[in-house]
């Protein structure tokens, strides 16, 4: 098959033809028909993940069972699927009570093993871990759940607990930052979102953001306090460097709730986080670890009504050759929305 392999850390990506993958006895191997290139995808390319070389990335995905291992019950070739990111094991007690986001032995597509920037991917613990795709969605819009959509969307309603009329601030509107805008706006939020890219802040506005804010080293908290009166009640730093995780924080009122989504690798040694602020204003700090596939049903019902709408978060989609090009660059890229890759191009 033909899959993007990065042979080094931050070494140039190259196209090639490697192995089909077989599938696990517990798992299945499914045709990618779209997957979506992430911020994340970035850290691993980059060395801020443990991963193993000649490595192909990629934990966004969407496609069609091709092969199913002989412990598997309840998938069948041909059937339509995406997958978290975060994959449990099915057998311990975080995955039984149906928080495998965070399962101790978990395996993620792109970062434990080979992912989805290929024709195929091979995917452990299938009954525990595949959703299936109804078919009204479209297998694009599914591979943008995996990761950035379904992460938005537990941070805001499931950890943050976000409730109609309270400001919510995202800070980072690439495509996990707009997942946050779209939710935060359907389950009622009053939304201000932040970036240093003016096209992002545009789509921002269109998905339903009541105010933008130009991150141009101004003073964003004291900016979002005269907004709201205050500060907002839930902040969100969609990107994770030291700078966004402080003016997310730092933008909110007393009491008020702080998820992070993006990584904050030590890259400089650990990062710093405003913690007089968290002490003296009472401020929780939430994190937010993806989605288990067995919160997905309460989301995909959400998307069937028309109440979400990520297809219209997909900017792009491009061919395995661009995607290879485009991983090294990917975190200064100019980015208003998701980029997807179909293998098939």
């Amino acid at each position: 098959m033909r899959a993007v392999v990065v042979d080094a850390v931050r070494g140039q990506p190259e196209v090639r033809d490697v192995a089909e993958p077989t599938a696990p006895p517990d798992g299945v191997v499914v045709r990618v028909m779209a997957t979506g290139m992430c911020r994340s995808d970035w850290h691993a390319w980059a060395g801020h993940d443990d991963i193993v070389l000649p490595h192909v990335p990629g934990h966004e995905l969407a496609g069609e069972v091709v092969a199913v291992g002989a412990g598997v019950r309840r998938w069948r070739t041909g059937d339509r699927v995406t997958v978290p990111f975060v994959c449990g094991c099915g057998r311990c007690e975080w995955c039984r009570s149906g928080n495998a986001q965070v399962c101790p032995a978990q395996e993620q597509p792109g970062f434990t093993h080979w992912g989805s920037f290929a024709e195929y991917v091979a995917l452990h613990a299938a009954d525990t871990n595949l959703v299936a795709v109804p078919e009204g969605v479209d297998l694009a819009t599914a591979a943008g759940l995996g990761c950035r959509f379904a992460t938005a969307y537990r941070a805001l309603a499931d950890r943050a607990r976000a409730v109609e009329g309270e400001w919510v601030t995202v800070v980072g509107v690439g495509g996990v930052g707009l997942s946050a805008v779209m939710i935060a706006r359907a389950l009622g939020g009053r939304v201000i979102a932040v970036d240093r890219n003016e096209e992002a802040l545009t789509t921002a506005r269109r998905l339903g953001a009541e105010h933008t804010l130009r991150a141009d080293g101004s003073d964003i908290a004291a900016a979002v306090a005269d907004l709201t009166g205050g500060g907002s009640h839930v902040a969100v730093d969609a990107v994770g460097t030291e700078q966004t995780c402080a003016d997310a924080v730092l933008s909110l009122r007393r009491r008020g709730r702080h998820v992070q989504i993006g990584l904050l690798p030590p890259v400089d040694g650990h990062p710093r986080v405003p913690m007089a602020r968290v002490i003296g204003w009472e401020l929780d700090l939430l994190g937010s670890h993806g989605m288990a596939a067995a919160d997905y049903p309460a989301m995909l019902a959400l998307i069937e009504q028309g109440v979400l709408h990520p297809q219209k978060l997909v900017e792009r989609t491009i061919g395995l050759e661009e995607a290879a090009a485009l991983l090294p660059v990917f975190d200064t890229a100019t980015v208003a929305g998701m980029t997807m890759v179909d293998p098939a191009l």
